[in-house]
């Protein structure tokens, strides 16, 4: 939608500072300048040692920890038991099996000692605490034997000590913890999280069925890495997160393999600073889904939008909680930079079903994404390189300060614009959806839409593809289905719109139709019908020896078409045909219209007010 409410105000500049405009002329392919991209999904440790992954011990020399109703015995050294508390000092090998009622173990090692915790058919339930604490170690690893079933609970109420007064999960550790094996661990948490590391939380194998009604799933302060596993994660708050106030680098999430179905009351899975994922499966369900959208079918704000998590409220800044951030349901979320290199994600979100402040990019990949707000939403730059990305519902289908396809499959039903720039982050809305102002755009403004590769389908209820900066097209095929009113348009910019490759077919209304600039290269033409057509009926451009250049058949109602295809010449005779309407059309020069409305800015319709 066209942006010509206001002029440019200071609060705009402001915006499109935070948005990362800066005064050097930025590179439209990978421009990227937010300042919140403290590291890169490049930068990152993603190495999962041999050691995280050998889930190997020798039983016969390592102590045993039998359970018993509210006691246990011991048979080796370096635990002792007192009050159904067993505490591991030493470095060594544990073998856990039997059932705790009501009692925990405690790690307090030195910090230099490595221990391994193998469960081998162990329950263990503590009312008022962890049922697993590591207090002190270098490092922990949590071993589920072949072919055991493990459970771990706590109660709702944790009696704490000051000294431990943020111990918050039902496996909470100050030292880096490593889950692998081949068994099953089931943790139920009913007071706060599930399985919490103030360090690292790495998992290379098992299967996981973890609920916490009332906080997150997966923790790790400093990052969180899954190369392997089967996890079944039921939230009232994230399903795996990583936070750290601290230090820029860290914070990060790294996912390279396993299989996630994750029901989360907030964000599916969330990075402070890094999201990287490089395979696995995926099905995410966050904030209630899709249903709870961000608007009504009638474009208006949804009341309950934005209510999530336990007791419906929202969390703020960070404490001496291991989850708590602002709140939000996103599918998947991260502050700097999210990347996407492999792997299947079936997302239902109530919030963006991806969301980065700073950088998305998806360099290969299959989505079918559900959004009750944005399908993919970059605070920064949007870069599509490759993969499959299907969005049967959305706000808006693919939104940032600028974006750039070269490459994939595209297919994004959306319920405002299918295509938008200048969207910035959550934080940069003017009384209303982010962007809704007029912006100043030069030639080389970083605010643009780029299609220079791939197959992008749009099928929007508002613009199809809105650039508040310029649109470039420059290699691919775009088919767009645009608003069936004429306060929106197919094609929406607010500089310039080139095409210079690729094929275009752009069908919509011609209340505010936009074709391309005189500055193109390649030949193209903006039609206006003498009536409305319907959504059976095709839109075909055929030359004069009748052969058929390019057909496409819109998803809704339309009177205008901007077409625009490779094989199109100056001097020659074109037939354009839809329904029972036909022209015939010469090229005598770069854009051949016959609207007024032909190149430059237009009015965009209404939009719902007080959106974040």
């Amino acid at each position: 939608m066209k942006k010509h409410l206001a002029i440019l105000t200071v609060a705009v500049l402001v915006m499109l500072a935070g948005c990362g405009s800066g005064a050097e002329a930025p590179d439209q392919t990978t421009k990227a300048s937010s300042s919140v991209n403290a590291i890169s999904a490049d930068e990152i440790d993603t190495s999962v040692s041999k050691a995280d992954q050998d889930a190997s011990y020798d039983e016969s020399s390592a102590t045993k920890i039998s359970l018993s109703g509210s006691s246990a015995s011991i048979s080796g050294d370096g635990a002792s038991e007192k009050d159904g508390t067993i505490t591991i000092q030493q470095e060594g090998t544990y073998v856990v099996t039997g059932t705790l009622n009501d009692g925990r173990i405690v790690v307090q090692a030195a910090d230099t000692h490595k221990v391994r915790i193998v469960l081998k058919g162990a329950s263990i339930y503590c009312a008022d605490h962890a049922a697993l604490f590591i207090k002190q170690a270098d490092k922990v690893f949590l071993t589920l034997a072949d072919g055991s079933d493990n459970t771990l609970g706590s109660g709702s109420s944790y009696r704490l000590s000051d000294e431990e007064s943020n111990v918050d999960g039902v496996i909470f550790s100050r030292a880096d913890l490593t889950l692998n094996g081949s068994g099953k661990l089931t943790v139920n948490a009913k007071y706060k999280h599930a399985i919490v590391s103030k360090d690292d939380l790495i998992v290379t194998g098992g299967t996981y069925a973890i609920t916490a009604g009332n906080g997150g799933g997966l923790y790790g302060k400093d990052c969180v890495k899954i190369s392997d596993g089967t996890f079944t994660i039921q939230t009232g708050t994230d399903g795996i997160q990583a936070s750290n106030a601290e230090q820029a680098d860290r914070g990060y999430v790294y996912i390279s393999g396993g299989a996630l179905h994750i029901t989360a009351g907030t964000d599916g899975i969330q990075a402070d600073t890094v999201l990287r994922i490089d395979g696995g499966t995926f099905q995410i369900t966050s904030g209630g889904g899709s249903a709870n959208a961000s608007t009504d079918q009638k474009g208006n704000k949804n009341p309950g939008w934005g209510i999530w998590g336990p007791g419906s409220k929202e969390e703020t800044a960070e404490t001496e909680d291991s989850t708590d951030t602002s709140a939000s349901a996103k599918g998947l979320k991260a502050g700097a930079s999210l990347s996407v290199h492999g792997g299947t994600f079936t997302i239902d979100s109530s919030d963006d079903s991806v969301h980065c402040n700073g950088t998305v990019t998806i360099a290969g990949a299959t989505f079918a994404l559900s959004s009750g707000d944005d399908g993919i939403h970059a605070g920064d730059a949007l870069l599509i390189q490759n993969g499959t990305i299907a969005i049967s519902q959305s706000y808006e289908g693919l939104e940032g300060l600028n974006v750039t396809i070269s490459g994939g499959k595209i297919q994004l039903t959306a319920s405002d614009d299918g295509i938008n720039s200048a969207g910035g982050s959550d934080s940069s809305a003017l009384g209303g959806r982010p962007g809704q102002n007029q912006f100043n755009v030069s030639e080389d403004s970083d605010l643009f839409i780029k299609i220079n590769g791939g197959s992008v389908t749009v099928d929007a209820d508002g613009d199809g593809i809105d650039s508040n900066g310029n649109l470039l097209i420059e290699g691919g095929t775009v088919l767009v289905s645009g608003s069936a009113n004429n306060g929106n348009g197919a094609l929406d910019y607010e500089g310039t719109a080139k095409i210079t490759g690729g094929t275009v077919v752009a069908a919509g209304m011609s209340g505010m139709a936009q074709g391309f600039s005189d500055s193109s290269s390649q030949y193209s033409i903006l039609h206006n019908f003498s009536t409305t057509l319907s959504e059976s009926d095709a839109v075909t451009l055929k030359d004069s020896d009748g052969n058929t250049l390019v057909t496409y058949t819109p998803a809704k109602a339309y009177q205008s078409v901007v077409i625009s295809c490779p094989d199109m010449e100056k001097g020659q005779t074109y037939t354009l045909s839809a329904g029972s309407q036909s022209e015939s059309l010469t090229l005598s020069s770069v854009v051949t219209s016959n609207s007024t409305g032909g190149a430059g800015g237009g009015m965009g319709g209404p939009q719902p007010a007080g959106r974040r």
